[in-house]
């Protein structure tokens, strides 16, 4: 009789998008597994438990993948790790995702931070206006004496000759 477990702690793990798992007995360099799959990357798969819901009904065989971390070619594949191939166009658009996400950030936090350094320009809009009505209510001799003085054109006659 053999124990099942030692054997799996003594292998690695790849899974292929296709979902066929393929078991190598010795540890690998991730460019090599790479070299054989073109158009893919390598990750490590880390499994993280899921957590109780408090009645103790836990599964004990269910495990959520949660991070997915891709390994750079010169990393080495080791004997008791899970690793996935994931298709190159998977792993860019994933990092489209993440380059518009970080840039949507990074501009709203620009406007968050010029919005609080200057007033829209309703804001000074009405302290304008505000101003004008205040100015207009403690001065009322001056407004009145300014509407009297108002601009009049002055044009000098021109005699028209040719009698």
């Amino acid at each position: 009789m053999g124990n099942c477990q030692a054997v799996d702690a003594a292998a690695l793990v790849i899974q292929y998008p296709s979902g066929r798992l393929e078991r190598l007995y010795g540890p690998i360099l991730a460019s090599k597994v790479m070299r054989m799959n073109p158009g893919h990357y390598v990750s490590l798969i880390i499994p993280l438990p899921v957590s109780e819901d408090g009645q103790g009904n836990q599964d004990p065989n269910t495990v959520r993948f949660t991070r997915v971390k891709l390994l750079r070619p010169t990393e080495t594949l080791t004997l008791g790790h899970a690793y996935r191939l994931i298709p190159s166009q998977e792993v860019m658009k994933v990092m489209r995702a993440k380059k518009y996400a970080k840039t949507k950030r990074e501009s709203m936090k620009r406007l968050q931070q010029n919005g609080q350094g200057r007033k829209t320009d309703a804001e000074t809009t009405n302290q304008e206006l505000k101003h004008e009505r205040q100015s207009s209510r403690t001065a009322p001799v001056k407004s009145a004496a300014m509407k009297s003085k108002s601009w009049r054109p002055s044009l000098q006659s021109i005699s028209e000759a040719g009698s």
